[in-house]
């Protein structure tokens, strides 16, 4: 089938789009308003775009059917320029789950799903004690485009529970970490435990060689 864009309404191209990219990392997103009110949401519009400033993207849909209004996250970063990014693994999967259900101002996602937060270093904004890795970031920039909203973010503190770090390198055990991602909609996921594959690159001088 061919889907021309340019005729596809917004809601089906959400569906191809969310369908074909994945999986997904996830991004569940502590933030903080001007009061100190602590939001938490997961977003799977996310990843790393470099290392030198290190940087990582979100992509903030506005509110449904308000136009140009933001969702609390995108607003507390624009705000005060600081979130911090709580990668999301399988055993905080259905807490993870609670914090994407879009509850009223007042009610708390964190308390609500049964995190509890822990100080950051660099940022006001809490990290999630279940986390076992998270991201402190500083607003690099944010971009308006359409109905959303890219936001990016510098990353300026890096927590890893020490079980998954090997200090050699430093080398992270992802597949020791057992991280989920998103799929299609429809609330599905995919586990990376005991799904690793491993493929190495191959120098020039090889690849010339196999194709003699």
């Amino acid at each position: 089938m061919r889907f021309d864009l340019d005729k596809t309404s917004n809601s089906e191209t959400y569906k191809l789009l969310i369908g074909l990219i994945v999986p997904r990392p996830i991004a569940l997103i502590t933030s903080m308003d001007e009061q100190g009110q602590l939001n938490a949401a997961p977003f799977s519009a996310f990843n790393y775009f470099c290392t030198d400033p290190p940087i990582v993207g979100v992509g903030v849909t506005n509110r449904a059917d308000e136009k140009f209004v933001p969702k609390d996250t995108a607003r507390n970063i624009r705000r005060t320029g600081e979130f911090v990014v709580n990668i999301v693994t399988e055993d905080i999967a259905e807490k993870m789950n609670i914090c994407a259900t879009d509850f009223p101002p007042e009610m708390s996602e964190v308390d609500l799903a049964g995190f509890t937060t822990v100080p950051s270093e660099k940022v006001k904004v809490p990290r999630l004690a279940e986390a076992h890795a998270a991201l402190e970031c500083r607003e690099y920039t944010t971009m308006e485009i359409g109905r959303s909203r890219i936001i990016l973010g510098r990353v300026v503190e890096i927590h890893v529970d020490d079980e998954f770090v090997d200090p050699a390198g430093p080398y992270i055990h992802s597949d020791k970490m057992h991280n989920i991602g998103r799929m299609n909609g429809l609330g599905n996921y995919v586990r990376t435990r005991d799904a690793f594959i491993t493929i190495p690159r191959i120098p020039y001088e090889e690849w010339k060689k196999r194709q003699q």
